[in-house]
């Protein structure tokens, strides 16, 4: 037996968790991007999910959150962890998504795609806003009734009416565009957000916002952000767009005391 030596610690600082749909083809591939720093360790865990998305299949993942999330590194602390789904935090809540996850990590923040949305709205000073989502409309509906509750609604959408994960990943990039420059052209909307983890939307960020002028969103992007600055981490983040450049608002901080970081 050879004689070594063992580090106190390992070498990253940050250290974050991601919880990743089992149908979910995209936002690894977008946080790769979005955290590539090495200063950062990005664990990932699957969830099983269903491969058509309605209220009643999000709904069936509120049993299993607590198993993906126990099967993330307990024994190294994680700063944060993201739940990788916008549709089923709406579903589900903000806060029920924290407390399930936290019965394996429970001093580490937590957050998802609607609290993400939601903090990078107030960061931006954003009021209005347009949507696009893949989705059918009883999927859509309850995220366009969540943002009307929370002050920040949606005034214009384009909502393409899939059911089917696999073919939501594979919505091309041109679509994606044309719907924001769509309901960017409505004079009240203040930015754009395209809904959905599995939706390829971070891919034309930059585009987005040179066209119309206006911030632009995604579920994986403000995701992303949101995970990084409850991490403590500030540097701007170009890949992020003009979201990027931000911090956390005030009152957006992390707390593990409250329900819910948003």
């Amino acid at each position: 037996m050879r004689d070594h030596e063992i580090d106190p610690d390992l070498p990253w600082q940050y250290r974050v968790g991601l919880i990743v749909l089992k149908t979910d083809e995209t936002i690894e591939q977008d946080f790769r991007l979005f955290a590539a720093d090495p200063s950062i360790a990005l664990y990932h865990s699957r969830i099983e999910s269903a491969p058509n998305v309605t209220p009643e299949t999000l709904r069936q993942m509120e049993e299993r959150i607590p198993g993906a999330a126990a099967l993330l590194p307990q024994d190294t602390p994680l700063s944060v962890v993201g739940y990788g789904c916008t549709s089923a935090s709406t579903v589900l809540g903000e806060v029920r998504v924290a407390e399930l996850v936290r019965t394996a990590h429970p001093a580490s923040a937590v957050t998802n795609p609607l609290s993400g949305l939601k903090a990078a709205a107030s960061a931006l000073g954003i009021k209005r806003l347009g949507l696009v989502s893949p989705y059918i409309r009883s999927v859509t509906d309850a995220l366009e009734s969540e943002m009307a509750e929370s002050s920040c609604p949606f005034v214009e959408a384009v909502v393409f009416g899939e059911e089917e994960e696999r073919a939501v990943a594979r919505i091309s990039l041109n679509s994606i565009l044309a719907a924001a420059i769509k309901v960017a052209a409505n004079a009240a909307v203040d930015a754009v957000f395209a809904s959905c983890t599995n939706l390829r939307a971070a891919s034309v960020i930059k585009e987005a916002e040179r066209v119309t002028g206006k911030p632009f969103l995604c579920s994986n992007q403000v995701l992303a952000w949101h995970m990084l600055r409850l991490a403590g981490i500030d540097r701007p983040v170009p890949e992020l767009g003009r979201l990027g450049s931000l911090g956390l608002a005030p009152g957006n901080a992390a707390s593990h005391d409250r329900d819910c970081v948003a």
